[in-house]
């Protein structure tokens, strides 16, 4: 669907940033994970709070003022 020039952009506020938003959701998955025994969803859960920690850091590395690689 096409968005016409009458119909204005939808917009969301959030109350955190992008940061603080992935590292909330990197906690909530260890969490879940910490209660599951080992296995499979264990570690599909631990992968999501991995990944999600990892685009904590590309995001800061992408904002930094000299663009270096990550430590």
């Amino acid at each position: 669907m096409q968005r016409t020039q009458q119909q204005p952009r939808r917009r969301i506020e959030r109350g955190k940033s992008f940061k603080e938003r992935l590292a909330d959701e990197a906690v909530q998955f260890r969490a879940e994970a910490a209660k599951l025994s080992p296995g499979t969803a264990r570690e599909l859960l631990l992968r999501r709070a991995r990944q999600a920690e990892t685009a904590a850091h590309i995001d800061d590395w992408l904002k930094s003022p000299e663009l270096k690689t990550p430590d």
